[in-house]
């Protein structure tokens, strides 16, 4: 995949994504349904930063079991409860943590007024790319 931040645009990097990423096919799409903050035990914490942190855990999860890896992700929305600056800059430092210094994906984040679930602050889906030569099965 590549990853690209246009001169002309801001520098997304800070917040943890990509302005675009462009995926070549051939290639295996996995698309991973929303992932919210609940353990397996199907328990939400109260806390905005516990349930982000879960909900990447299960992502990277769902990934594992496609056979992906988190950079091989090429797009990511997330659905925040409440959306604030102080739950942007959680969820931002959450996500520059888990990429890590590999590219980031392209990023959506919706504000909503709730969530499938009472309790429920966070969620996030994820599409992802495996070329041939990446495949990890």
């Amino acid at each position: 995949m590549k990853f690209i931040n246009p001169t002309g645009l801001y520098d997304p990097r800070p917040n943890g994504y990509s302005h675009v990423v462009i995926a070549e096919a051939p290639a295996r799409i996995i698309y991973i349904a929303g992932q919210g903050g609940e353990n397996a035990e199907g328990e939400l914490s109260d806390d905005f930063k516990t349930q982000v942190e879960q909900a990447l855990s299960n992502l990277q999860t769902a990934l594992t079991a496609a056979g992906a890896h988190h950079t091989s992700v090429s797009k990511v929305t997330a659905l925040i409860v409440e959306h604030s600056e102080a739950r942007l800059a959680i969820f931002s430092s959450a996500l520059r943590a888990m990429w890590g210094d590999n590219p980031a994906p392209a990023c959506t984040l919706i504000p909503v007024p709730r969530l499938a679930l009472d309790g429920m602050l966070f969620e996030i889906e994820a599409t992802a790319v495996l070329q041939a030569e990446d495949e990890i099965y």
